[in-house]
């Protein structure tokens, strides 16, 4: 995006991609394009350059009005904390949906012992009750957090791979 700057304020703003009227003149959708640094400052055009967009998975996110700075256009945004509650519901319902979508290829396994009276390999028992204790583990931390900011920072899971997993580094 870009902004066209007239006595110091901004008098329009103009998508990359899109035909602009200035002065007059009718610029075509790509003008901004084909260009060159010394055609758009002829004009007063500058960068429109954005801050960092919050996660809008954990605050509501409102955009600012774009402010000049003398060289370019700075668009920065609001964040305001979801509720924090919310926000661990969530977090602990995407956390054991995932082990559960992690698990769910192997259970045939388990359902297979089960009706045959025969045994789970221990590796794969293993891993599963890792999957299992990760998933509980980050749950304990989500509920842990006591701000949203908090919830917000943590990294994600590294989920173990399972017994059949081959580092793409590694050769059979």
């Amino acid at each position: 995006m870009f902004a066209i700057i007239s006595n110091g304020l901004i008098a329009i703003l103009v998508p990359a991609g899109t035909a602009f009227t200035w002065d007059g003149v009718q610029y075509p959708a790509n003008w901004c394009n084909l260009s060159s640094p010394q055609e758009k400052a002829a004009i007063g055009m500058v960068d429109v350059v954005y801050g960092q967009y919050p996660n809008d998975q954990y605050y509501w996110v409102s955009q600012d009005a774009p402010v000049y700075t003398g060289t370019e256009v700075e668009i920065n945004y609001t964040a305001t904390p979801k509720d924090l509650a919310q926000c661990q519901t969530n977090a602990v319902n995407a956390t054991n949906a995932t082990a559960y979508s992690i698990l769910l290829p192997t259970d045939w396994m388990v359902v297979k012992a089960v009706e045959t009276g025969g045994t789970v390999a221990p590796a794969w028992n293993t891993w599963r009750q890792t999957i299992r204790t990760q998933a509980g583990d980050y749950v304990a931390v989500i509920n842990a957090c006591t701000t949203v900011a908090q919830l917000a920072a943590l990294p994600p899971v590294v989920w173990a791979h399972d017994p059949n997993y081959v580092a793409p580094t590694e050769s059979n």
